[in-house]
């Protein structure tokens, strides 16, 4: 005889165990089935949306859930002897926390990508967030594991805030290097393939910002490695913010023989018909010519501002403006002059 659920029933422990488990496992089976049936019908979007992470959590882990809590019940109504009791109980106990921390988990990781979707700045830091995210449900859950052993844990916990300390301590350099890393990667005032220069003179292309440092990847294809706690205190010259179009200055010298007003003609027509024709020459904003920094020792010193893509185009813009410049110039007979040094020998005096 056997007294289940307060009914007495005239079949014997081992028979009814066996049954009650088939029939945890199919109840369950029905329960998570039919959860999900429903969840389709009333949100049809679950079913269209393959990639639907919350659809693919509940099937993946509601029906382990009530499987462990199934066998939770079924265990607590059968008449078992109490050392077997206690074994299955601690057992199922400890599974069902473990399970349930991890779903828990699971969930929180899915709302953190949910919220880094809606934010464009929220994905910058979503490796870090989702890091700290899992050590805090690990350590929360080896908490509440080793409390339900009943294992102590205030010197455990005395233990690792002692540990903490040393190691924070001996890995001073490497979080400061870590939350710079952090800043960079929120407050972006540089992202990757803007052109930059540091105050120490050294300038290229951003190739990877981590969490440790940042590489620089020069003009001459070799990289520099900069730690993010120095990046985060030198000044930066970003040639790519507030956008990517710059400004290119072109110094030109002429004679002051020179008609200043031809002068001013000849390189706006130059600069004007190079666009389309030179690569990263862009139309708008128009070139313009101005006679600044204006007389010089030797020349008449006009500078011809013109606009280009990126900071890049800007060598191949000077280099072809400077050909047209120098070529139109001749044609036209104005003179570029150049700095002359005359040396007087000094002679003897009777």
């Amino acid at each position: 005889m056997t007294d289940l659920f307060g009914v007495k029933i005239f079949i014997p422990p081992w028979v009814v165990l066996p049954l009650l488990l088939l029939a945890t496992v199919i109840l369950a089976y029905l329960i998570s089935s039919v959860t999900l049936w429903v969840l389709k019908r009333s949100m049809p979007e679950l079913s269209k949306e393959s990639d639907n992470r919350l659809y693919r959590l509940l099937r993946s882990y509601l029906f382990p859930v009530l499987i462990v809590g199934g066998l939770l019940i079924v265990v607590d109504a059968v008449p078992l002897p109490p050392k077997v009791l206690r074994v299955a109980d601690r057992v199922l106990v400890l599974s069902g926390l473990v399970l349930l921390i991890f779903v828990l988990g699971k969930a929180a990781l899915l709302v953190l990508r949910n919220i880094e979707a809606r934010y464009e700045a929220m994905g910058n830091i979503q490796g870090p967030i989702e890091m700290l995210t899992k050590i805090v449900f690990i350590a929360v859950g080896g908490m509440i594991v080793l409390d339900n052993l009943g294992i102590s844990l205030t010197p455990i916990i005395t233990t690792l805030g002692i540990s903490s300390l040393a190691v924070a301590i001996a890995l001073q350099d490497t979080l400061g290097n870590f939350f710079a890393g952090l800043y960079l990667k929120t407050d972006r005032p540089i992202e990757m393939g803007h052109y930059i220069r540091l105050d120490g003179g050294q300038e290229g292309f951003v190739d990877r910002i981590g969490w440790r440092s940042t590489q620089i990847c020069t003009l001459q294809n070799n990289v520099i490695v900069v730690p993010n706690n120095k990046l985060t205190q030198t000044i930066i010259t970003n040639f790519d913010l507030p956008e990517r179009r710059m400004a290119l200055l072109i110094p030109v010298g002429v004679s002051y023989d020179s008609d200043p007003q031809r002068v001013e003609e000849i390189l706006l027509d130059e600069a004007k018909k190079a666009v389309g024709e030179v690569e990263g020459l862009l139309a708008h904003p128009e070139p313009f010519v101005q006679l600044i920094p204006g007389f010089g020792d030797f020349a008449m010193n006009f500078t011809l501002t013109c606009h280009v893509g990126k900071f890049f185009d800007q060598f191949l813009v000077q280099h072809e403006m400077r050909k047209r410049i120098i070529n139109r110039f001749r044609k036209e007979g104005i003179q570029i002059p150049f700095h002359r040094a005359y040396v007087k020998p000094e002679t003897d005096q009777p």
